[in-house]
């Protein structure tokens, strides 16, 4: 039955539609993301929309927000029960242990990906039901010189962009030799604080999430709880002092922060953030970290892996936070004006020898007149106006009008694309 109070014509609550001219942003953030990736030796993989439950709630954590509160799942005619994807990592991990790419003998196996992520969460300003991410998994290696390559290429997508105000956070997790250890000291200590019933059930499952509370009352009590660095192993510690002097003889500015665990179970040793301080309590902008039994609590075989997803949808606020306009091209470089049917046709015909050679051109469609369709040429952002009539049509020429000057010139009728492409370079 139709909920007499959603129109038709409404997106779901917590959603969004892109349409230009905000797509364009978009697609020009989510290209100069991946950009850095595709000269790094990152290969494209795309994974589908919604998973098997199982993939979500063995690989992030039963006891995540994600998996217990947030993720969408339906079950199928047939009985089996699907999520749709909240994050890209395990995807993209279960996708490559099913083609086997680890096996090709060539590690790490270095993977980029872009699509959109579902939640359930309380909408709200740069916090949506559905967001788009880019992402770069490098799977089957344990090497601090991969999470610096990954980390320095995240930072460089920032920089083409413009941004200045990206600070990127930095801490280990410890492995599995040293954080049983830091997790019994970390118990002891939370089972003493004045918590409610749930986060106390949370120190049970996995007492690390509590210190990403972002309650007060919680962040208060944690002032003087244990750290992991007090607690990691030697082999931790030269693995995370190798990837903070790679970070630092690169350029690359961090700050260490102690509390920082992320929302996923998996992460293991190097963990980061890219926080923004002009986006308000939603100051993330991405972030990943190593997960190196990943593999292993799906099912597969022990594969080292590293990777990080970035938002597209916080790079934009980002942006409009520095007022930062990214330069985009013109949808159209030419506009045809006909005047008359003859002149439509012929015009057309120039159109479409225009796309040919790669010039964006449009065309004035309905049988406009001339006062309608040059307001269109104008509305396009064409820089040219292709115009012609039976008079210029018999003499074998079309106009160009330059939109900008409003110069006009003829030009033969057999010239004008060649013509064009030489005049926009």
């Amino acid at each position: 039955m139709k909920n007499p109070h959603v129109s038709s014509f409404s997106a779901p609550k917590g959603t969004y539609d892109l349409i230009p001219p905000d797509s364009g942003v978009f697609l020009a953030v989510r290209d100069a993301l991946a950009a850095p990736l595709r000269g790094a030796g990152y290969g494209y993989v795309e994974t589908p929309g919604f998973e098997h439950v199982e993939l979500f709630s063995r690989g992030v954590g039963e006891s995540t927000d994600i998996v217990s509160k947030e993720m969408y799942t339906l079950t199928t005619k047939g009985g089996t029960h699907l999520a749709l994807r909240p994050e890209g990592t395990a995807s993209v991990l279960r996708a490559a242990l099913q083609a086997s790419l680890h096996r090709a003998g060539n590690l790490p196996v270095k993977l980029w990906y872009s699509g959109t992520y579902y939640r359930y969460e309380r909408p709200q300003a740069g916090r949506y039901r559905h967001f788009s991410q880019v992402g770069a998994e490098a799977i089957g290696a344990e090497d601090p010189a991969l999470d610096a390559e990954l980390i320095i290429l995240a930072t460089e997508a920032h920089r083409s962009l413009g941004l200045t105000g990206v600070r990127l956070l930095l801490n280990s997790l410890g492995d599995a030799e040293c954080r049983p250890v830091y997790r019994a000291a970390l118990q002891e200590f939370l089972r003493g604080l004045d918590l409610d019933e749930e986060t106390r059930a949370r120190i049970e499952i996995n007492p690390l999430r509590v210190l990403d509370d972002k309650r007060e009352s919680v962040r208060r009590q944690l002032a003087d709880a244990p750290l992991m660095r007090d607690h990691l192993c030697e082999g931790c510690k030269t693995y995370h002092e190798g990837v903070r002097d790679l970070l630092s003889e690169a350029g690359v500015a961090f700050t260490d922060d102690d509390r920082l665990v992320r929302g996923l179970d998996y992460y293991t040793r190097t963990t980061f953030e890219f926080v923004h301080d002009g986006l308000g309590s939603q100051s993330a902008v991405g972030g990943g970290g190593r997960y190196d039994g990943l593999s292993e609590m799906i099912g597969g075989p022990r594969l080292p892996s590293v990777g990080w997803a970035l938002g597209v949808d916080r790079t934009v606020l980002a942006l409009r936070a520095e007022g930062i306009a990214p330069g985009l091209p013109s949808a159209t470089d030419v506009f045809a004006v006909p005047l008359g049917e003859e002149a439509r046709r012929a015009l057309f015909a120039v159109v479409t020898g225009l796309r040919r050679v790669g010039v964006r051109a449009d065309f004035a469609y309905g049988g406009r007149g001339m006062k309608a369709a040059m307001k269109a040429a104008n509305r396009s952002g064409a820089r040219y106006a292709l115009v012609a009539g039976d008079r210029d049509l018999a003499e074998g020429v079309v106009q160009v009008k330059d939109l900008d000057s409003g110069e006009q010139a003829p030009v033969a009728l057999a010239d004008a694309v060649e013509d064009l492409r030489g005049r926009l370079g």
